[in-house]
Parts: structure tokens; sequence; C-alpha cells
């Protein structure tokens, strides 16, 4: 029997958490993990909004069967540290799809943490990740892929983009690539950039208020995290719980 302890920032996957925020949470806390298998020819979609005024972390871990998909939607916006942290093992034929968005201010970190292990031949994986942040805030994307030695035919991609929409936020992206088979695609990129100020002035000149233009140009930016969903009103959903948090900030 051994006593659940908390991760320090030695840890890869931990290196840029709220430490102050794990310790509210409590070692015993990181120990609960959910688990979703997909059977062979399966397929399943998660939309998710998740963050509260208190640390959230949320675990799971995910196992497709042959020829499965599974798909992840979230948004991520919490008013206090919140992670959402995602294990996935793919067998022949199968097929992840990941998109997030970490939106807010506060000062509050957000993160996304992903596994992304390719076990058998012919699965592909693509994950589309846009961070929104200001007054101090962090969003984070920490993304592993892995591809066993067999698995030839592998097509994986992660893309990350931050927006700043004031000096003092910060955001950070740690792609990993972990490939042992030859005949694969894998591909990350990361970008980071203020606000297109000459896009919100061309907006404003057309007659928009500040805050409407600064709401769609945002909106355009994390639109592609979810462009894969395909049902309107979930997409809807997960939009408006973003762009939501842009409500009252005063930017």
């Amino acid at each position: 029997m051994t006593t659940a302890t908390l991760p320090t920032r030695r840890d890869e996957a931990w290196r840029y958490a709220d430490m102050d925020a794990l310790a509210r949470l409590g070692a015993a806390a990181l120990d609960t993990w959910q688990t979703l298998d997909v059977a062979a020819g399966e397929s399943v979609t998660r939309c998710l909004v998740v963050g509260a005024d208190a640390p959230e972390v949320h675990r799971m871990r995910v196992t497709l069967g042959e020829g499965a998909k599974a798909a992840f939607f979230v948004t991520n916006r919490g008013a206090d540290y919140t992670r959402f942290e995602l294990e996935v093992r793919l067998a022949r034929g199968a097929h992840f799809e990941f998109g997030g968005v970490t939106i807010g201010g506060s000062g509050v970190t957000r993160e996304f943490v992903t596994q992304v292990v390719h076990a058998e031949p012919e699965a592909t994986s693509n994950q589309t990740v846009r961070a929104v942040h200001w007054a101090g805030a962090t969003g984070n994307f920490l993304g592993e892929i892995k591809v066993a030695r067999h698995a030839q035919k592998t097509d994986a991609a992660q893309d990350f983009k931050g927006l700043l929409l004031e000096a003092g936020a910060s955001a950070n992206a740690v792609p990993q690539l972990e490939i042992f088979a030859d005949d694969v695609k894998c591909a990350h990129g990361a970008t980071v950039g203020a606000l297109d100020e000459g896009a919100r002035f061309y907006m404003m000149a057309r007659g928009l208020d500040s805050a409407t233009a600064q709401r769609l140009l945002v909106q355009a930016f994390i639109g592609d995290a979810f462009v894969a969903l395909e049902d309107e009103a979930e997409r809807g959903t997960l939009l408006d719980a973003a762009l939501a948090a842009l409500e009252g900030a005063g930017l």
C-alpha cells in the first residue's frame, strides 16, 4: 500500500500546472480516472464545458478498438485552475479527434494534456487547440504522440494557437513525438500572438463597437477547434460558453 503524493514541476506532464491549486485539491483527487472503451467499428462523441470556482482535474483513459472513432470537444473556462487530461490508445484503423479551447483571465491556469498512443497500423488522430487569455492568465497544451514500432501508416497531427489579449498573459505548448515506425505522417505546429488590431479597426470603421469586433475576431479564432464537430447545436453551446468568458472582461 502506497501513499499518494502530489506531482512536482519536475514531472514533465505537470511542469506548467498550478501547484498551489493542486495542493488544495489533494493528491487523492489525482488518482481518479474515468475510462471509456469504444468497441470495434463504433463511434463516440463527447462535448464538454469544464471549469468552476474551485480547482478541477479531469482525467480520462480512452481505448479504441479496430476501426473505432472517438471525438472530444471541450471548452475549458474555469475560474480556478482547470486541467483536462486524456490518454488514448488506438487499434488498427481507429481515429481520434480532439478540439479544445482554453479561455479566460484572472491569473488562472487552464490546460489540456493529451497522450495519444498509436499502438497498431493505419490509425489516425487530429488535435486542434486554441488558447485565448488575458489578465495574467495562462493556457497550456501538453500533447504527446507515441507511435509503436509496427504501427505503420499512422497519420497524426497537432495544431496549437494562442491569442493573448493583454500583456502579462501567456500560453505554453509542448508537443512531443515518440516515433518507432518509419512509414508515418506526424506533424505539429504552435504559434502565439496578439489580436489583429488592424482587423478590429476595420470592423469598427464600419460601425461595430470595440467589444463586438473583439468578440467576432475571437469567435473566428477559436472556431477552428470545433470545425470537426458536425452537430451545430453542440458547437454553438461550446462557442457560447467560451465567448461568455469575455463578458465583463473590460478589454
